[in-house]
């Protein structure tokens, strides 16, 4: 049975590597696979009012065929700058404004296209990996500090850290899956 205070400390472990899935997820949801989504535009900012917005907050996005984007704002007078700032994006989009809405053809991807994006993918779960070592190295410091000053036992905190690698191995296969995932979707036709 481990101390309150070492549950406590993987507790925070585990929802840091959480938020490190999380992450990943919402950055691999950016990058193209075959289809169009709304998620293509996820960081577009528009210069609105001398401030910078992002898009969602300007318009909806929708994709209504695998091979369009339509961008509705929600105040006609930024379609300008809202067709401005996606070609500022450099996404390799072609925006076209017909005065109310924003059509924005998704051309297919290449093979050399898929491929890159394959890589910035891998790019991103190694990112992920690195984040979640990083987490469990400042995790130990914690449980090795926790016994110093709380006097506890050397085998309760070698059971915290063999509980914290089997934490860290979960989640590193989680990043495992989502890459594959995400790279099987980014190389099929």
């Amino acid at each position: 049975m481990l101390d309150e205070l070492l549950e406590l400390i993987l507790e925070d472990a585990r929802e840091r590597m959480g938020k490190t899935i999380r992450h990943l997820t919402a950055e691999l949801g950016t990058i193209r696979a075959g289809r169009a989504t709304p998620a293509m535009l996820l960081g577009v900012r528009v210069s609105y009012y001398g401030r910078s917005t992002p898009l969602n907050q300007l318009a909806s996005v929708n994709a209504p065929q695998p091979d369009l984007l339509v961008v509705a704002p929600w105040d006609t007078s930024s379609l300008r700058a809202i067709e401005q700032a996606i070609i500022k994006n450099n996404l390799g989009f072609n925006p076209s404004n017909d005065g109310s809405l924003i059509r924005i053809p998704v051309p297919p991807l290449t093979e050399e296209r898929r491929k890159d994006l394959a890589k910035s993918a891998r790019k991103l779960g190694e990112a992920a990996r690195v984040s979640l070592r990083a987490i469990r190295r400042n995790t130990k410091d914690d449980i090795k500090s926790a016994r110093e000053e709380e006097q506890l036992s050397e085998d309760m905190c070698y059971q915290a850290e063999d509980e914290l690698q089997t934490i860290t191995n979960t989640f590193v296969r989680e990043v495992d899956r989502i890459l594959t995932r995400k790279e099987k979707d980014i190389m099929e036709v």
